[in-house]
């Protein structure tokens, strides 16, 4: 489901709200949740647990001069165990932090003592002008990756027995 500043999917998981939030909160499973292969591995692996927490992940885009970067997140949204969401930025050649104005968020709706339904929503709408202007498009990625993204996310959070 997309507005025009928004893209959002919802996916019901067989699993209880505290073991998905569990894996979102642990920046080592993103790179498994993305599936673009952008999201590499955490600069800082300790787990999410409060807003204004800040994380950086390495990264790879094939598209970008430099393939390799890092990106700085901030914790933006940390309600356990039913929303977590963060800002991307990165940090300047002058040692600032700049933040592009896009959120990833995740909100999670327990279903009883083994569901949860999870909605992953993508919002632009905080991009500011400056970087409109460098004709980046918004979203970066194709149609199928929110729900490509939720569908790795219960793999992760599924028991071991349950996963395929």
């Amino acid at each position: 489901m997309a507005d025009h500043e928004n893209v959002r999917a919802t996916l019901t998981f067989a699993v209880p709200a505290e073991r998905v939030f569990a894996v979102l909160a642990d920046p080592a499973t993103h790179a498994a949740i993305d599936g673009t292969g952008w999201v590499r591995e955490p600069v800082d692996p300790a787990p999410l647990t409060r807003a204004g927490q800040l994380f950086r992940m390495d990264m790879f885009h094939g598209s970008r001069p430099v393939g390799d970067y890092q990106v700085v997140n901030r914790v933006e949204v940390f309600d356990a165990p039913r929303a977590i969401g963060w800002v991307t930025g990165h940090r300047k050649a002058d040692g600032e932090l700049e933040f592009g104005g896009w959120l990833w968020r995740y909100d999670l709706i327990p279903l009883g003592a083994s569901g949860t339904e999870v909605t992953l929503s993508y919002d632009w709408s905080a991009v500011p002008q400056h970087i409109r202007d460098r004709g980046i498009a918004f979203p970066p990625f194709g149609p199928g990756h929110l729900e490509n993204s939720l569908r790795h996310l219960a793999d992760l959070a599924a028991p071991a027995a349950q996963r395929s």
